[in-house]
């Protein structure tokens, strides 16, 4: 299924997606109590933090980019993309490929300890590549533009949005920009070069969190993912889809409780148009059940 309006076109009607991006090109990404989707040309579209039944502050993917969405994608023309799971993990490496390199974006949440994270790293794997990031920040599902400040502190950037009680930080080594109530950063990196990006959510009456060592964060990722996969003994036919089902059956399992959400999202229709519209975040009693 695919997002956006219908069109007649010679007597055939048309899903067209508003950013191009079909429902099943999104990837998943998950801390065990809330999760974001991640679409093939780098953009995080959806996002309810703190957790599974918050609002959105990523809600592009019901909308537009003026609700909300952190995308990360080579400034000039992609000549080749492709993208993957780590292996026994929900970690999601991103390749595009361009006239001058090639970049990797590995994107994960690290398992919750005290605040949620959203980890992005971009790795220049050949050449080099000029990169752009675009972050926007829309609290209550696009409705709340932020209260956006940063400083530079111990060489990095820390940028914080403010709503309310909500409060997201990003820090980074990258130089940001603000242009069109959106933060942007332009930068380039040749083979071997590595950027990375910590999206941090915390209330706006703490102290913002110290930046946390991005690498330790993923191979403990990696590292908690492993483990789990790990204690599955099936073997049969479709060993790795049945382990992939249950990676994402334990990434909608809310953690501090062990219910399972019907999935991350609300208000995607089962036909565009039509009145099928479920909001798939409660824990349904059939559907646990089944599961």
């Amino acid at each position: 299924m695919t997002r956006g309006k219908t069109v007649n076109r010679r007597g055939k009607k048309t899903q067209i997606p508003l950013h191009g991006t079909a429902i099943e090109d999104y990837a998943l990404i998950g801390d065990c109590e809330t999760a974001a989707l991640v679409s093939r040309n780098g953009s995080i579209d959806w996002l309810c933090w703190p957790t599974f039944s918050s609002g959105a502050c990523f809600a592009a993917l019901l909308g537009t980019r003026e609700h909300g969405f952190w995308k990360i994608t080579p400034a000039g023309k992609v000549t080749v993309s492709r993208r993957r799971y780590r292996e026994g993990t929900l970690i999601v490496e991103t390749v595009f490929e361009t006239a001058s390199g090639k970049v990797c974006v590995t994107d994960f949440m690290p398992p919750r300890e005290k605040h949620s994270q959203l980890v992005r790293m971009v790795r220049c794997e050949r050449g080099r590549v000029a990169m752009r990031m675009d972050l926007s920040i829309r609290f209550d599902y696009g409705r709340t533009v932020p209260w956006v400040t940063s400083k530079v502190r111990k060489g990095a950037c820390e940028w914080r949005a403010v709503a309310g009680s909500d409060m997201v930080v990003l820090q980074t080594k990258a130089k940001l920009i603000g242009e069109d109530h959106t933060t942007s950063s332009e930068f380039t990196l040749h083979k071997g070069e590595t950027m990375e990006f910590t999206l941090t959510y915390c209330s706006s009456l703490e102290k913002v969190p110290p930046p946390i060592a991005t690498r330790k964060a993923l191979r403990s990722t990696q590292s908690f993912w492993t483990r789990w996969t790990k204690r599955g003994t099936y073997g049969g036919e479709y060993a790795e889809a049945v382990a992939r089902s249950l990676m994402t059956l334990k990434t909608l399992a809310y953690r501090p409780t062990g219910g399972i959400v019907a999935a991350v999202t609300t208000s995607l229709p089962e036909k565009i148009g039509g009145a099928r519209n479920w909001h798939y975040r409660y824990c349904w009693l059939r559907d646990t059940a089944f599961t």
